[in-house]
């Protein structure tokens, strides 16, 4: 993030001045990716969501196969988790996130896709893990490794891997079904760069998923 910042503000009036401003436009890019977990707000919404299956389906069943290799895998020491699931349903996120929590892995930080959120939404998903590709790397992926918006969202998810937060990449966008969306793509290609520059020795890519008798 320094290399970027240090290489756009050369010839510019006062190193001091230039390296506030870069800070806080570097602030307000990890802003736009990621808010501090609310434990209260996830007491809340696992309180509301038991609320809210118990209304939409008869029951829900947990595969004890897959849970028992995503808890072995978890307990793999140094090696960062990378949960990869298709996308049936937008409940699938909050479904995944409190199934995982409940089991004692930790609240995973989970790609929020390309679909539009009202800043409230977006507020509350990130109180809850959700992560977000800033604005300018939505509109210009191509442009992803040069300039500030890349070079802090590349940083943010060493950082995420580096502490053994783990990550939830959901591969498709529904209605858009077995097809890899534009965002798992970029975030796929951060994790991949993460291990090939070194930032983490390896990861583990377990993989993860909801079936639904009927989508709802």
């Amino acid at each position: 993030v320094r290399d970027v910042a240090t290489g756009r503000s050369r010839g510019s009036r006062g190193d001091g001045e230039s390296h506030r401003r870069w800070k806080e436009k570097a602030l307000k890019i990890l802003a736009e990716i990621q808010a501090p977990l609310s434990l209260l707000m996830l007491r809340l919404c696992n309180w509301a969501l038991l609320r809210l299956l118990n209304r939409l389906f008869l029951s829900v069943q947990l595969h004890q196969g897959q849970l028992q290799m995503v808890l072995r895998a978890a307990r793999t020491p140094g090696v960062p988790l990378v949960f990869l699931s298709t996308h049936k349903s937008q409940l699938d996120g909050l479904l995944l996130s409190f199934l995982l929590f409940s089991q004692g892995l930790g609240v995973p930080r989970v790609t929020v896709g390309g679909q539009v959120c009202s800043p409230r939404l977006r507020a509350l998903l990130g109180c809850l893990g959700g992560i977000f590709l800033p604005s300018r790397t939505e509109q210009m992926p191509s442009d992803r490794d040069e300039g500030l918006p890349g070079a802090v969202l590349a940083t943010y998810v060493e950082e995420v891997l580096r502490s053994r937060q783990p990550l939830l990449i959901f591969l498709e966008e529904p209605p858009v079904a077995l097809r890899l969306s534009a965002p798992a793509r970029e975030w796929l290609a951060l994790v991949y760069r993460a291990v090939r520059d070194g930032a983490v020795p390896d990861v583990l890519l377990v993989p993860v998923g909801i079936a639904y008798d009927v989508v709802p």
